[in-house]
């Protein structure tokens, strides 16, 4: 130090140790305050803990458990707390849980059960002014909700009065990550329905009102992603399943392979409401490239539906189906049940899965759209117009749906032409001869259009026609027989009547010669009655007339012992 500085800190000595002084009275001053507000963070942390359990048990009525909770003031008060539980409502008025004493018993599952959450808020408090969160941040959120039967409800039940809090939260939104619902079902032998949310923001958050919500729910089968959005609440205290719920949903590219038997990618898009345990959902699916994986061919299949849905196991009842599969227009009514594994009523093992029940109305049908999904080479053995009423059944198996479907029912085709140009042309020479045109018959001319009726089922992928009538003018041929869905085989045998006699149908001096024998083939009023037979396979048929029924006989059908194979 020069001579010169010297000389200025001895003259100003005394404003030298003001200096040290003031350093020192800052520096303590900065450690009392780290003292004080350390001392007061850790008299906040419980008390803050305190009032949000006190809040729960008084919103949920109910045992609230929280593991761990800490508060720091980086920039505003940060709250982040670990490792809560909320079990179901126990002291609710009017209301009793089996099993609980007081509060839940410990063998009941918490309704709610949260890893984290964190928050952050002003440091400005006033009293009886609501301290105001912006976003509560939660992880790990799982929800599960007891069946109703899990709640005994009293005449008059209400929820009890509200206690007054030292401290009041106003919530803006709350956004959740990896969170699961779970809506229990007390029906015996039925699975819980789950639902993976994998994102999930809820805004106008106060107690007793209705929150909205978006979120992204993960579909595990058919695997993609739901985007809904809606109402929730408010919340039911004293039955959780009882709590209201709406909104509107999209679901985009489910590819449907996953269930055996079919495929196609399927867009699906419409509305619900309802409470969360029973719900109506009214909505519409486009699937363009529907199939059979068996067979292959794709049709394009829209659907309009209004249902009602279980939301404790997802049984669906379809009230109804209102669908388009190619051309062909139907309704379907009736549900859609989740069956556990387990043993069958004859004693076989029987898988899980899904089983179909419905009643079936084609009301304005095309026989080739459904000729065509149950083709491999896309190409049906006719075509149409098409009405059918019928039963469905399909229990879930291992086996593809075809050798699963059950049917019974009837149907009625109209304007039928077969895609064979040497049927449809023997088809011609049967209606022409049968109205005693032999000359046209051979020289050709317009084509001929026939009808068809019958009673039917269908089992083991084999269809059974017990009373099939064919009909083109001239001619009557009734059929009873098989028709196999996997292969298309043929097995059919009966009558054709014809309103010519023999010597007609011939014409020319051959007809002549046949006319002494006309009264050998004429039957109840027709000109000719003869057996006849069709087998082989739609894509090659083979007819044949049984003048020696020795040769040939009727096919058997499934409870029919009259007949022998």
């Amino acid at each position: 130090m020069t001579a010169k500085g010297a000389g200025f800190w001895r003259r100003h000595r005394r404003l030298f140790w003001v200096l040290i002084s003031l350093s020192g009275g800052l520096l303590l001053a900065l450690i009392a305050l780290g003292v004080a507000v350390s001392i007061a963070l850790r008299n906040a942390e419980p008390m803050l803990r305190a009032e949000i359990v006190a809040q729960l048990e008084q919103h949920f009525h109910a045992r609230v458990e929280l593991d761990s909770f800490h508060v720091s003031l980086t920039d505003g008060l940060r709250a982040e707390g670990k490792g809560l539980r909320i079990w179901p409502p126990a002291e609710v008025g009017g209301v009793t849980v089996p099993g609980s004493n007081g509060f839940a018993a410990a063998s009941i599952k918490p309704l709610i059960q949260l890893q984290e959450f964190r928050f952050r808020a002003p440091l400005h408090y006033e009293p009886d002014t609501p301290i105001k969160i912006s976003v509560v941040q939660l992880s790990g959120l799982d929800v599960d909700i007891p069946p109703q039967s899990h709640f005994t409800h009293a005449a008059g039940a209400g929820a009890s009065q509200a206690k007054n809090a030292l401290l009041h939260f106003e919530i803006d939104s709350i956004e959740c990550t990896g969170a699961k619902l779970t809506l229990e079902t007390s029906k015996p032998g039925k699975l819980p329905l789950e639902f993976a949310i994998a994102q999930m923001r809820l805004t106008n958050v106060s107690a007793g009102s209705q929150v909205h919500f978006d979120a992204k729910l993960t579909n595990p089968r058919p695997a993609g992603t739901i985007v809904t959005e809606g109402s929730l609440g408010p919340w039911t205290v004293y039955d959780p399943g009882q709590t209201p719920v709406t909104g509107d949903y999209n679901f985009q590219h489910a590819d449907l392979s996953v269930f055996k038997g079919i495929a196609g990618i399927l867009d699906s898009t419409g509305k619900y409401q309802g409470v969360l345990r029973d719900l109506v959902v009214d909505g519409q699916t486009d699937t363009p490239d529907f199939r059979l994986t068996h067979f292959g061919t794709a049709l394009p299949l829209h659907t309009q539906f209004h249902a009602h849905v279980d939301g404790t196991n997802g049984d669906t009842w379809l009230q109804p189906v209102d669908a388009t599969l190619g051309q062909s227009h139907f309704t379907a009514e009736g549900e859609v049940v989740r069956v556990p594994a387990g043993t069958a009523k004859n004693g076989t093992a029987q898988p899980g899965g899904h089983e179909i029940s419905l009643n079936v109305n084609v009301d304005r049908g095309r026989m080739e759209d459904f000729l065509r999904l149950t083709s491999k080479t896309g190409t049906a053995l006719l075509t149409g117009a098409l009405t059918l009423k019928t039963t469905l059944e399909i229990p879930p198996g291992a086996a593809p749906p075809h050798q699963r479907i059950k049917l019974a029912g009837n149907f009625a085709l109209d304007d039928v032409e077969f895609t064979s140009a040497k049927i449809q042309d023997d088809i011609r020479q049967l209606s022409l001869r049968g109205q005693g045109m032999p000359k046209q018959a051979r020289e050709g001319g317009a084509d001929v259009r026939s009808s068809m009726q019958s009673d039917f089922t269908m089992a083991g992928g084999v269809v059974t026609l017990p009373d099939l009538k064919y009909t083109v003018p001239g001619a009557e041929i009734d059929l009873k027989g098989t028709y196999g869905v996997d292969g298309g085989t043929l097995n059919f045998a009966g009558t054709a009547k014809t309103q010519a006699t023999v010597s007609q149908l011939v014409g020319g001096w051959k007809g002549i010669l046949l006319k002494p024998v006309n009264k050998l083939f004429e039957k109840g009023g027709a000109g000719m009655e003869i057996p006849i037979h069709i087998n082989g396979t739609y894509q090659n048929p083979s007819f044949g007339i049984d003048l020696d029924p020795k040769k040939h006989t009727s096919p058997q059908l499934p409870g029919d012992e009259t007949k022998p194979q």
